[in-house]
């Protein structure tokens, strides 16, 4: 899965979650800022992508990500964390 392809995915659940059009989201939209998005979507969004990557996300990490260009990179580095450690096994 590409780079570009994590960006799409996250920002149609963020979309999703917020009521905010796709068109309106960009890699450095804040969410809290710009979309208006609580604590309680947050952890929404966080847990659907969870789900669509199959990865976990600490709690601590939680609040550092407030764009879409942080959650990007957080997907991207727990994926490949999942894939050295499932290859490994």
């Amino acid at each position: 899965m590409g780079e570009n392809n994590i960006g799409k995915e996250i920002i149609s659940i963020i979309s999703e979650v917020s009521g905010f059009d796709e068109e309106e989201i960009t890699p450095e939209t804040n969410f809290f800022k710009d979309l208006e998005i609580d604590s309680i979507k947050a952890i929404e969004i966080t847990v659907a992508i969870e789900k669509k990557f199959k990865i976990s996300i600490r709690d601590e990490d939680v609040p550092n990500i407030t764009t879409v260009k942080q959650s990007v990179e957080l997907v991207n580095r727990l994926l490949e964390q999942e894939s050295l450690v499932g290859a490994g096994s």
